[in-house]
This record gives structure tokens, C-alpha cells and sequence, in this order.
């Protein structure tokens, strides 16, 4: 009788970790092409609302937010698309007041993004922003520990 109920929470709980019909689980879509990516980010007006860490200290970037540079943890595709199609999904804590409609979601929704650019846009735009990153390892200073 034991092995028997082992064995059904067994099975629910690895139902449990079954992706469900929400689940990103396979989705990918093809590469892209960078150069064309850039094309995507000039034409869409990106450059109004954000700017690039690579060109940010040569801009005044104050009520903007910044793109690429240098982050602790990977920007993955997933994310980048997520950003791009559904803005309000994740707003981060860095994101200024400024980019936030009264009800606190991302004034990026009101540009209509999905309605202005093709999915072949939308993934060369995703190959550009995804080289403006590099990964680092985070700047943490590990606690010495001393043994009398």
C-alpha cells in the first residue's frame, strides 16, 4: 500500500513539472541578422526611449534606458522577446518613472510595437540586442572567514 501511494505522488508530482499550455518550453525562433537588427532598431524609433551602453557616454541618457553593457547574467532570447512584444510583463527596478504610465506599466506598450513590425524584424531585432551584452561575473567580495 505504501509503494502504491509512493508511487501516485510520484506521478502527480512529476506531472507537476509537465510544461503547461503557457510554458516557453520549444518555442525558438531563427537566427537573425544583427546588421539588419539595427536597421529594426533605428526605423522603430528605439532610440527614442533607450540607448545604447555602447554609445550611452557619448549621449545625454538621463530618462532613458540603457541597452547592453555589461551584465552579470545571461540576456537570454526568451527574455529579449518577451521584452519586445509584451513590455509590462517584467518592468525592472531601474526602469524610470518617466517610462511608466500612471497605472505603473511600460509606456513601450503604447508604441504599438506588434502591430509596426514583422516577426522577421522582430528577430534581427533580438540578434542586435542580444550582441550589445556581455556577461561578467558579478563584482561580489567573498567574506573571510578567521579561525582563532
Amino acid at each position: 500500500m505504501k509503494t502504491a501511494l509512493a508511487s501516485l505522488a510520484l506521478a502527480f508530482g512529476l506531472l507537476g513539472c509537465a510544461p503547461g499550455p503557457q510554458s516557453a518550453t520549444g518555442f525558438r525562433l531563427p537566427d537573425g541578422n544583427a546588421t539588419q537588427g539595427k536597421e529594426v532598431y533605428n526605423y522603430i524609433g528605439c532610440q527614442t526611449c533607450h540607448s545604447l551602453a555602447s554609445e550611452a557616454a557619448h549621449q545625454d541618457v538621463q530618462d532613458r534606458m540603457i541597452l547592453g553593457g555589461e551584465i552579470t547574467r545571461v540576456k537570454t532570447y526568451g527574455d529579449l522577446v518577451t521584452s519586445i512584444i509584451n513590455p509590462s510583463h517584467k518592468i525592472a527596478a531601474t526602469v524610470p518613472e518617466s517610462m511608466k504610465s500612471e497605472s505603473g506599466t511600460s509606456l513601450m506598450e503604447q508604441a504599438n510595437l506588434n502591430d509596426r513590425i514583422t516577426v522577421s524584424e522582430l528577430i534581427d531585432l533580438v540578434a542586435f540586442l542580444q550582441d550589445q551584452y556581455e556577461v561578467v561575473p558579478p563584482d561580489v567580495q567573498p567574506y573571510l572567514y578567521y579561525y582563532k
